[in-house]
């Protein structure tokens, strides 16, 4: 199988490893052929979007999860890349500027440590031999030694192990040989006391299965928080659930990509709004609604704290209101130095939602509500079981554009 083939195919098996909330983009130019997948978008600490290749070292895996393509016991064509074939290629697309940097990850070929010899191989000929100083992403596997994640944290940008469940009993669930403490957590810690003196700038990732194990989004959720709260991770992503055949759970629904949506908003929430795993409201089966965002589902639920007058409240009380972000609350609490708002229009300057935040706002002590949309949420709120919705303390890739302001 020459070099060409084995992009085509594992460039193709890359694609259920998730590193943004967005859609990826496919196609090749010049006749080089893009990964499988396509170009993979990233964003880096900064904020900048870059354009990454999105490729796996092997395809072979020991391992049995039920919901994977590659699973060991799915007969389909398999292939690896040697690390000089994989960093020689790398470079091919990034000279080419079709890339910016390199997302890599791999099945478990033999053991752990094989396949984190590897990858590890890749990553020093690109840092050593050809001086590529740029991002660099590397999977850690489940299992992996502390020796070889030690060298995975001084090789790369950013680092990740995917947890797939939020618990062991939902992992035994997609996989009996996967161990979710030791495997899985335990590989987490280790990485976050690696991280110093500027090692690893774009912190560690990890990534769930959604809807795969039945798990409900509460308990998705519990561990996220737990995750940013106890690990410090920069990143959590989600992808739903899609059936495979050949696969054990080639019978099941796919998750809902609105799910996924959910879910996402929720992770926004968390780590740029300030909420808390107790400000989410889930339904009776611990699952967030899909015909409501999560953000105006917590106003509506804690009326109480509503209308805000947008002249004395906090910048993170104005991060709960339906239409402010963190840019518009920035903004308004700076012009409040110089000025104080009188008009709702005043308030669309700083980038404010006008049409969501006015039934939850005061400006200078005047209320306007909007009836025809105070109305509709009414009626919203009169057709659920607000006893399900106020149930947050049960405490553990189509398109993510986020709608939360």
């Amino acid at each position: 199988m020459d070099l060409l083939q084995k992009l085509s195919l594992l460039g193709a098996a890359a694609k259920y490893d998730v590193c943004a909330a967005s859609g990826c983009s496919s196609g090749g130019r010049s006749g080089l052929p893009s990964p499988g997948s396509g170009v993979c978008h990233s964003f880096l600490p900064d904020g900048r979007c870059i354009s990454l290749f999105k490729v796996l070292q092997t395809n072979s895996c020991q391992k049995d999860c039920f919901y994977c393509p590659n699973r060991i016991q799915r007969d389909i064509p398999r292939a690896s890349f040697t690390p000089d074939e994989l960093a020689v290629l790398f470079l091919e697309f990034y000279h080419r500027n079709y890339v910016e940097g390199l997302f890599l990850s791999s099945g478990i070929c033999k053991s752990p440590g094989h396949t984190m010899e590897q990858i590890i191989k890749t990553a020093e000929i690109l840092r050593y031999k050809y001086r590529f100083n740029g991002y660099i992403h590397l999977k850690v596997v489940p299992g992996a030694k502390p020796e070889y994640i030690e060298q995975a944290v001084r090789l790369a940008s950013r680092v990740s192990v995917n947890i797939e469940a939020p618990t062991a009993d939902y992992l035994q669930k997609l996989s009996r040989l996967k161990d979710f403490e030791d495997g899985i957590i335990n590989r987490m810690k280790w990485i976050k006391r690696l991280q110093s003196g500027g090692l690893l700038p774009a912190g560690q990732t990890t990534q769930f299965i959604v809807g795969a194990a039945g798990e409900s989004d509460a308990s998705i959720l519990k561990t996220t928080s737990g995750l940013y709260q106890g690990i410090g991770l920069k990143r959590v992503y989600f992808s739903a659930f899609q059936p495979v055949a050949g696969t054990p759970l080639e019978g099941m629904p796919p998750a809902a990509v609105l799910r996924e949506h959910r879910l996402y908003q929720c992770d926004f929430l968390f780590r740029l709004y300030g909420f808390k795993l107790s400000d989410i409201s889930f339904n009776s089966e611990g699952n967030l609604p899909e015909d409501i965002d999560p953000k105006l589902n917590y106003a509506l639920n804690n009326s109480h704290l509503f209308p805000l007058e947008v002249n004395r409240a906090s910048y993170r009380e104005l991060l709960k209101v339906p239409g402010i972000g963190p840019a518009s609350a920035r903004r308004i609490v700076n012009a409040r130095k110089k000025f104080k708002f009188n008009t709702l229009d005043e308030l669309k300057n700083t980038g404010v939602v006008v049409k969501r935040a006015a039934p939850f706002v005061q400006v200078n002590g005047r209320y306007r509500e909007s009836y025809k949309l105070v109305q509709q949420l009414e009626l919203w709120r009169d057709s659920v079981d607000h006893s399900a919705l106020r149930q947050p303390r049960v405490i553990s890739q189509g398109s993510h554009a986020l709608s939360l302001v």
